[in-house]
């Protein structure tokens, strides 16, 4: 447990590190926003390319742990549904909650995965981009089209388009591809990529810090318990206990815990403010989660990992 803790300890300080850097006004407060935009399109995609394109992935374990992700998420977004009545929310809070229940942070996902299982971990870790990215977006999307303030409804087309158009499911399918076909990491063209994404996890991180809100997260309510207590501790047990159900073991049954058990990603306050979610409820969700993974990641890899 201590060296799962010490092992994590330099994600969560980097962290730290872009919270004092953005609140100190080290760099300006427009750096962020582009840094972010920019690690998202570029330095992030280039990461899981250059990892999915080296991997040699068994069938078994991609499929068993595709299957425990997807457990976790639904169930979290069962929960959510079918007790929205008894949390007595508003629609736009309602739609905060929910993302900060089964949105992902996939900076702290793969800085984990290569901090504690390194290069077999990674690649595990981008084949379930590939599996939990799609699902996450549709769930959110729908639930803000539906409850959010300014709710008019997202037809099928309009969400096809914007996976069509993600990039994290674009590399993986272009890692994967590289992958499957034998061309693995091509000369000259994959050394850059992978120049490239080196600069993802760090750039990644501190953006993760920048974005923290300690001011909201002191307004933090019964929402932010709910969506708490079901991201970090509900629902990477029931992904855990799904996988094991199924006869999943090792990195995959850890690798699928871990996707489950991160904190809400910044990406859902983007999100609440276009589609008229509660962003000030998000942020203190955002911020919360963030800082108590800390304690609570270490102790859900050691139980299933």
């Amino acid at each position: 447990m201590i060296a799962v803790f010490a092992a994590l300890a330099p994600i969560f300080l980097l962290i730290l590190f872009g919270y004092g850097l953005r609140r100190r006004g080290v760099v300006p407060d427009a750096f962020w926003p582009a840094a972010d935009r920019l690690t998202y399109f570029l330095f992030f995609p280039c990461l899981i390319i250059d990892e999915l394109s080296k991997a040699k992935l068994a069938a078994r374990d991609v499929l068993g742990m595709g299957t425990a992700l997807e457990a976790g998420l639904l169930t979290a977004a069962a929960l959510m549904l079918l007790g929205r009545r008894w949390m007595a929310l508003g629609g736009p809070a309602f739609t905060s909650v929910f993302q900060g229940a089964v949105r992902i942070n996939t900076y702290v996902i793969l800085a984990a995965a290569r901090t504690l299982y390194g290069p077999a971990g990674l690649a595990l870790t981008a084949v379930g981009f590939a599996v939990a990215v799609p699902t996450v977006n549709v769930l959110c999307v729908l639930v803000l089209a539906r409850h959010g303030s300014n709710a008019q409804g997202a037809g099928a087309r309009a969400i096809a388009a914007g996976l069509a158009k993600n990039p994290i499911i674009l590399a993986a399918l272009t890692g994967a591809a590289l992958s499957l076909s034998g061309i693995g990491r091509p000369p000259v063209v994959g050394d850059i990529v992978d120049i490239l994404a080196r600069a993802a996890l760090p750039m990644g991180l501190l953006s993760v810090g920048a974005g923290l809100d300690l001011g909201a997260a002191r307004a933090a309510g019964r929402g932010v318990v709910i969506a708490t207590a079901l991201k970090l501790l509900l629902v990477p047990a029931v992904t855990g206990v799904v996988g094991l159900l199924i006869g999943l073991e090792g990195l995959p049954l850890t690798i699928a815990v871990l996707f489950n058990a991160a904190p809400c990603a910044a990406s859902a306050y983007v999100l609440a403010r276009q589609m008229g979610g509660d962003h000030g409820l998000i942020a203190s969700v955002i911020t919360v989660q963030t800082l108590l993974a800390a304690l609570t990641l270490p102790v859900v890899l050691v139980a299933f990992g």
